[in-house]
């Protein structure tokens, strides 16, 4: 052995009896326990993730300015508030500006509405098609009120239950903090209970389970983030090459507005496409159907780019885990909690395949035994420590290492 390498670690060796039996039974329990527990999991995995993406800034604090764990936790989560409020001063000025822009266009896209709903109108009345789209005197925007005043008792039902789904997810929400800061304040406890829980590695960080996993949600965090400053960049782009070429003008002036809403929409699975698109074709469907329907094909276009290329391949890169899989781990955790599981769906198949990845270096599944076709039985002695095992071992059950057969008739 070269000076200076760690030695190697025995394999932890699964009986035969453990595989029969107690492992589909775990595997059961789990199940079971899964679906009892329903959205109970749900927050303890999210505040678990959130608590892993934030453990190495709280270990950082803690090694380098010398900070209780607590008051790195605190630390931390006043430093994350600091800076959502300082980017967001940052971002004021450019979209504020925006939206006045926008605001005081507001009366001549209302105005080019009503043109429009005046001309399919009168093409409707030339054409003896008895269809009231607008009425004598009224604006789009009073139409539009008329139809909701009309149904005035869907609102009330739709807001009713709108805001008791708010108030659960604000609940949720704060819950699964305090859950993030118990588990932070905890961490290292957390930590040493896995591993003693898990095989032991070889001692460094790279063999280390807890790190392994810490290290798979940072990349994660890092490829998210890639992800939507990539699909904002291409929306703000493409909004302005629309712009400039005239087939959205006021893509060249909001551009900016929509391409950080694009972005900031995509860490939501699923849903966030279509929200970062309502923005600007609500804005082209008041000026022209025909750019409306321009502005959809281009986002559609730029969704499927997103699903097929640029998700697959960002997340597959940081996270090591083929692109079919991540389109899988996206697909079930969406089935099953929705828009949440989806969102922490892919951390958790990050974790799950460093767990693989540990246990198949470090957990070795007693053999079963192999006879030859000629009736010839297997035996084994370990070349390392000289051991000799039983009928149908391929590991040492001394040392774990490997054993070389020698065929017995």
């Amino acid at each position: 052995m070269v000076s200076g390498e760690r030695p190697p670690v025995p394999p932890v060796v699964v009986p035969r009896w453990v595989q029969l039996v107690m492992l589909p039974l775990a595997i059961i329990a789990l199940w079971l326990l899964a679906r009892a527990a329903g959205t109970v999991l749900l927050v303890f995995l999210a505040a678990g993730v959130l608590a892993l993406i934030l453990n190495p800034l709280v270990s950082g604090l803690q090694r380098r300015a010398r900070f209780p764990r607590v008051l790195a936790v605190l630390a931390v989560y006043l430093g994350l508030l600091l800076a959502f409020i300082g980017v967001g001063f940052l971002l004021a000025n450019p979209v504020a500006d925006q939206a006045r822009t926008f605001g005081k266009d507001v009366p001549n896209i209302v105005n080019d509405a009503n043109k429009r709903l005046a001309d399919v109108q009168h093409y409707f009345d030339k054409h003896g098609i008895h269809v009231k789209i607008k009425k004598q005197g009224e604006t789009a925007l009073q139409t539009l009120q008329d139809k909701v005043v009309g149904g005035t008792s869907s609102i009330v039902r739709f807001g009713g239950d709108l805001l008791s789904r708010l108030v659960q997810a604000g609940l949720g929400l704060l819950l699964c903090l305090v859950l993030s800061i118990y588990m932070l304040v905890y961490g290292e406890r957390i930590g040493a209970s896995v591993r003693r829980f898990m095989p032991p590695g070889d001692g460094s960080p790279e063999d280390d389970f807890p790190m392994r996993v810490q290290a798979a949600v940072a990349s994660y965090v890092r490829g998210q983030f890639m992800f939507s400053v990539a699909m904002g960049t291409g929306a703000g782009v493409g909004l302005w090459i629309l712009g400039v070429t005239g087939v959205f003008p006021d893509g060249r002036t909001y551009a900016f507005a929509f391409g950080i809403f694009f972005g900031l929409m995509e860490l939501v699975p699923f849903i966030g496409p279509f929200l970062g698109a309502l923005p600007p074709i609500l804005v082209a469907l008041f000026q022209d159907p025909l750019t409306a329907l321009w502005l959809a094909l281009f986002f559609v276009a730029l969704q499927q780019i997103e699903g097929h290329v640029v998700a697959p391949q960002i997340f597959a890169h940081s996270l090591r885990i083929n692109p079919l899989l991540v389109i899988f781990a996206l697909l079930v955790g969406g089935e099953i909690y929705g828009v949440l599981g989806a969102l922490i769906s892919l951390p958790i198949a990050a974790i799950m395949r460093e767990t693989v990845v540990y246990l198949r270096r470090h957990l070795v599944l007693e053999s079963w035994g192999t006879v030859s076709p000629t009736g010839a039985i297997f035996t084994t002695r370990c070349t390392h420590c000289g051991t000799s095992g039983l009928e149908g071992d391929s590991f040492c059950r001394a040392c774990g290492a490997a054993l070389g057969p020698t065929i017995r008739a």
